[in-house]
């Protein structure tokens, strides 16, 4: 599978930025990442996650016991789990640690699968736009700065490029007369709300889920999204039947990244694919990876293995414990 997502050398620090380009096959087998956790102790926790959980007066051990024990009693969840893995070619206990990390370190977990499918229809009815301060994000990217995306016609490559030419053209800066803040593109544009959203059973970022729309269009059939119809983007979100193939689809393309451009398997370590489900960015964490690797094989040392952090250690921790949920 190739996908255009790594970026073109040689073209200045501008052009590094704005241009993805299309993976590269590796020539030999990847390196197989092992399971288990590289750090012998956890990764230290964010602040933000340690404030969340005190105001809900829990632990982080309740809310692990908590999103366990929704798989762990909800057969029809598991099962469908299982098939998405299926079609995406993961495991299914990547996508359960995803879902697990999501739900010890950032929100709790509704009691009950049902809750998902109310809040997804309550979205629909309260009606969402895409926008800052009134400027959509429809009419927003078709500003000039944005002429350079025209060229890709996927998802992913398309949003991708448009979040490098936010960081480099507008992000913190006052063009046309007009500042912008500065802050995440996602942040910017995609939290009609409040601050910090991300939804549903997977905790999806709209943003996210524009780009990973054409993968899951092609493989699971979904109709795809447009940043223009936010009622459906967050209904697709909340709704546990929509919500899982995105999961899976973002997993799958941090497998392929780390493949392709890292040259690590990082399939049999949920602990990893986690990480790199909480961080996002994953292609451009597996170029930082594939450059420092590059340095040490000139000087003669072993390649640095990717490594978890405090969500994705968490995942190896218990891994045992989750297995026995499929």
């Amino acid at each position: 599978m190739r996908s255009r997502l790594n970026v073109i050398a040689g073209m200045g620090l501008l052009a590094a930025t704005i241009f993805p380009i299309a993976f590269c096959e590796t020539a030999s087998a990847a390196i197989l990442v092992p399971p288990g956790n590289r750090h012998v102790e956890q990764p230290n926790i964010p602040g933000a996650s340690a404030k969340r959980t005190r105001a809900l007066k829990t632990t982080y051990e309740a809310k692990y016991r908590k999103i366990y024990n929704l798989l762990k009693t909800d057969g029809r969840l598991r099962t469908k789990i299982k098939s998405t893995a299926a079609a995406y070619g993961l495991d299914p206990i990547h996508i359960a640690g995803a879902i697990v990390g999501e739900h010890t370190y950032n929100v709790d977990v509704y009691d009950r699968l049902q809750t998902y499918y109310v809040k997804a229809m309550a979205y629909v009815r309260q009606g969402v736009s895409f926008d800052y301060k009134g400027e959509s994000i429809g009419a927003f990217v078709k500003k000039p700065e944005f002429s350079v995306c025209s060229q890709f016609r996927d998802s992913y490559s398309l949003w991708d490029c448009r979040e490098n030419v936010w960081n480099a053209k507008f992000r913190g800066k006052t063009v046309d007369g007009r500042s912008y803040p500065n802050n995440r593109f996602s942040a910017v544009f995609f939290q009609p709300f409040y601050a910090g959203q991300t939804f549903g059973l997977g905790q999806i970022n709209p943003l996210t889920a524009l780009q990973m729309s054409d993968m899951v269009n092609r493989i699971s059939g979904l109709p795809k999204l447009d940043a223009d119809g936010g009622n459906v983007v967050y209904k697709t979100i909340m709704d546990p039947d929509l919500t899982l193939p995105y999961v899976a689809a973002t997993l799958k393309h941090a497998v392929d990244a780390y493949r392709q451009i890292a040259d690590f398997d990082i399939s049999k370590n949920p602990g990893i694919t986690a990480t790199l489900y909480n961080t996002g960015g994953a292609d451009s964490r597996a170029r930082d990876l594939a450059r420092k690797n590059a340095s040490r094989k000139a000087a003669g040392e072993e390649p640095l293995l990717p490594q978890e952090n405090y969500y994705g250690w968490l995942v190896n921790d218990r891994l045992d414990e989750l297995k026995t949920l499929f």
